[in-house]
């Protein structure tokens, strides 16, 4: 249920990645192409004469409005992150998560009546709130996570529940295109199938997930006490507040928060603007581009599951310590990626070539889900949707900027413009990977403890009051 809940939080947020081509009035394109410019292939030229008219609108909105209208989810989405890990670490997960997907849900359902009466401040409007309610997702669900999985199986299964984002994006992309397509109702109809799917997963979430073993009235007296057993020693029920102090000074900490800022970088690039490379300047058909758009994820999603065993099994094995397998697994993710967008970017307009480099460079990503995304796991079972919140919060903001570089750089959609979006992507996932590997660790943190925590407040308290003391005497004997 963890990895449909990703699965349908990435369907809603990706599914207007594809379809804003649709919504978007295209500029004239002639068979007459530069050395920057793709001409339009005959097959799908055929394939787009010979899709179903619809009375949905289309849009004039230029390439900076369209960055302005992707980016806009992320507006929202760092803004609950913090909260939904604190409340969530508090209350439990469960309804933060699910009352979360719901509402993303919801005003899925109502994006065509909003765009129809208030066009892209509407829409910009409407993703800022689908934002706001997916904030919480990955902090509670991390939160949850740190009471259900065993360390020994925290790849295994951390990265099954956290590659339910790569499945929704296969899904979102090859559904959208196929909707766009057939449909006669057109675009809208890709925002009601897949609200309506997310309404459906609410029903079911509310009925049999739990936010903990302990509360979960049809779990097995012998799993219980196996999950009692197996973490006992770093997950405890009763913790004490969150020891800022420690976590904002933590080294591995902020090499966690520089490699998911450098793979959102990279990921956020290819999953809101790969469908605009694939329609603007390679020129696939919609049914075309919905189905290679969703080929690179569909890759990761099953390179991710096998190196998940591979990972937990090096570390179980001692082949490799814990620390040592999450630098590998994010190193691969990120200069192999890099590497593959800038070798499709010079392929030019062999369309071929340029697909099996991104599903290439997208499979090589699989390694981060093993690598870094487990890794909040590892430094504090306790604090994980704490610390899940300030990670993947300020990665966020690459799906803030990413867009608006994209829209800037990319205006007349040549190849040589989107070659420069790739290198700034290769530089950023270099620069950021580099900080993990020297700084990064997967060991329990110190403070993670919490009768360290307490001992720590305790000896505050008794330092302020001899300081309160001492000062009293002063006063009274100068």
């Amino acid at each position: 249920m963890g990895f449909l809940a990703l699965f349908n939080a990435y369907t809603m947020r990706v599914c207007l990645s594809i379809t804003i081509t649709e919504m978007v009035q295209q500029e004239n394109t002639t068979d007459n192409a530069d050395a920057d410019s793709c001409p339009i292939m005959e097959e799908d030229q055929v394939h787009a004469n010979q899709t179903k008219p619809s009375d949905a609108m289309v849009y004039n909105w230029d390439p900076v409005t369209q960055g302005a209208i992707l980016s806009s989810f992320y507006w929202g989405y760092i803004v609950t992150h913090l909260p939904g890990g604190l409340l969530s670490e508090k209350f439990g997960g469960k309804h933060f998560l699910g009352l979360g997907i719901l509402a993303t849900a919801l005003f899925t359902l109502l994006t065509p009546i909003v765009v129809e009466y208030g066009e892209a401040t509407g829409l910009i409007i409407l993703r800022v709130l689908m934002g706001l309610c997916e904030g919480t997702t990955f902090p509670a669900l991390n939160a949850m996570l740190a009471q259900w999985t065993p360390p020994e199986e925290r790849s295994k299964i951390g990265t099954l529940v956290f590659a339910g984002a790569q499945l929704g994006t296969v899904f979102a992309n090859v559904l959208s295109g196929i909707i766009l397509h057939y449909s006669s109702m057109g675009w809208p109809a890709v925002f009601y199938v897949f609200g309506g799917i997310g309404v459906l997963w609410y029903c079911l979430w509310l009925a049999i997930c739990y936010n903990n073993p302990d509360t979960h009235p049809f779990i097995s007296e012998k799993e219980k006490m196996f999950l009692s057993e197996r973490m006992r020693a770093h997950t405890h029920a009763k913790r004490p507040s969150v020891p800022w102090t420690h976590i904002l000074r933590s080294v591995p900490v902020w090499a966690l928060i520089m490699a998911q800022i450098g793979h959102d970088w990279g990921f956020f690039t290819l999953i809101n603007d790969l469908p605009k490379y694939m329609s603007n300047v390679l020129k696939y058909s919609i049914k075309s581009n919905g189905l290679l758009s969703a080929l690179p994820y569909l890759t990761m999603w099953v390179c991710s599951i096998i190196t998940s065993w591979l990972a937990d099994w090096m570390i179980t094995s001692g082949a490799m310590s814990r620390t040592n397998v999450r630098k590998l697994g994010t190193t691969i993710a990120s200069l192999g990626p890099g590497i593959f967008i800038i070798a499709a970017s010079y392929a030019g307009c062999d369309r071929t070539l340029v697909v099996v480099m991104f599903t290439v460079g997208a499979t090589l990503m699989g390694t981060f889900y093993p690598g870094m995304k487990v890794n909040a796991l590892d430094l504090s079972p306790n604090y994980s949707g704490t610390l899940m919140a300030v990670v993947n919060g300020l990665g966020a903001l690459s799906g803030i900027i990413t867009p608006y570089i994209v829209g800037l750089l990319t205006s007349n959609n040549r190849l040589y413009e989107w070659r420069l979006v790739f290198w700034i992507v290769l530089g950023v996932f270099i620069l950021t990977n580099l900080i993990f590997v020297l700084f990064a660790s997967g060991e329990v943190q110190y403070w993670n403890d919490p009768e360290f925590v307490r001992r720590e407040k305790k000896e505050g308290k008794q330092a302020k009051i001899q300081n309160e003391t001492g000062q009293q005497c002063q006063k009274t004997f100068p």
